[in-house]
């Protein structure tokens, strides 16, 4: 039952996100690269404005750190029955109670223990982040010389090189993870929590034609040579698991 309820608690907290992450809709295939020398200079002119280096610092540095607080407050807050949906919990078994209610029986510190977590995490992925950071600018490079041309370019940077224009650049990324956008984001959630045994019931209607996955005792004997070697361990190593899964 512990675990169910958790595993309510992080799909609830990853739906609250996820308007954030995808607000933009996903990206066609990668154009040809633009090669225009006065085009890719403008861009790279544009991106220090809107994405400055250090920029996922910032935002992993004290930003997601409030943006993730705010969000578990309020996953904790919600009712159970709205939670039952992705747990696998029957709601009509369920009382009134929230999850902060339930939690504070299991683990009275487990508001500090996700805290500790969420600031270790991102602590720990700054760094990583940072790496990468010189190949996200070179990809926004050539995204924004693909979508506007060197005049348009010329007119963005023109406002980005006043005091408004770079404030607002310098912030633009972050903006959509402001306290007071997630605060209106997290009623996604409870939406979400509502709608997903009907969601759920859709994806099995439509995926009902599929064939059922088949389990180890379906595979053949290449089957299951090829599946040890990419599980990196022997046959005999994979058929003693697989007896073991069989058992319990």
């Amino acid at each position: 039952m512990k675990s169910a309820f958790l595993t309510a608690a992080t799909a609830a907290v990853l739906a609250s996100t996820a308007p954030a992450w995808a607000a933009e809709p996903a990206a066609p295939a990668a154009a040809a690269p633009v090669t225009d020398p006065a085009r890719i200079a403008a861009a790279r002119q544009t991106v220090d404005y809107v994405f400055p280096a250090g920029t996922y610092a910032r935002l992993m540095n004290g930003t997601l750190d409030k943006m993730m607080d705010s969000i578990m407050d309020s996953t904790m807050k919600m009712p159970l029955r709205q939670l039952a949906g992705l747990s696998g919990v029957d709601p009509g078994q369920l009382g009134p109670a929230s999850l902060a209610e339930i939690m504070e029986i299991y683990d009275p510190a487990f508001k500090q223990r996700m805290q500790i977590s969420t600031r270790t995490m991102m602590s720990e992925m700054i760094p990583l982040m940072t790496q990468v950071e010189p190949d996200v600018r070179a990809g926004l490079t050539q995204a924004y010389a693909g979508k506007y041309t060197a005049a348009q370019l010329g007119e963005l940077n023109t406002f980005f090189a006043t005091p408004t224009g770079k404030a607002y650049a310098a912030d633009s990324y972050l903006i959509m993870m402001s306290p007071e956008v997630m605060e209106k984001m997290q009623a996604f959630a409870p939406k979400l929590m509502e709608q997903m045994p009907s969601i759920v019931e859709k994806v099995k209607a439509a995926s009902a034609g599929l064939p059922a996955p088949r389990s180890y005792t379906d595979l053949s004997k290449n089957e299951k040579a090829r599946l040890a070697k990419l599980l990196g361990i022997s046959e005999t190593e994979l058929e003693k698991s697989e007896k073991a899964k069989a058992a319990q």
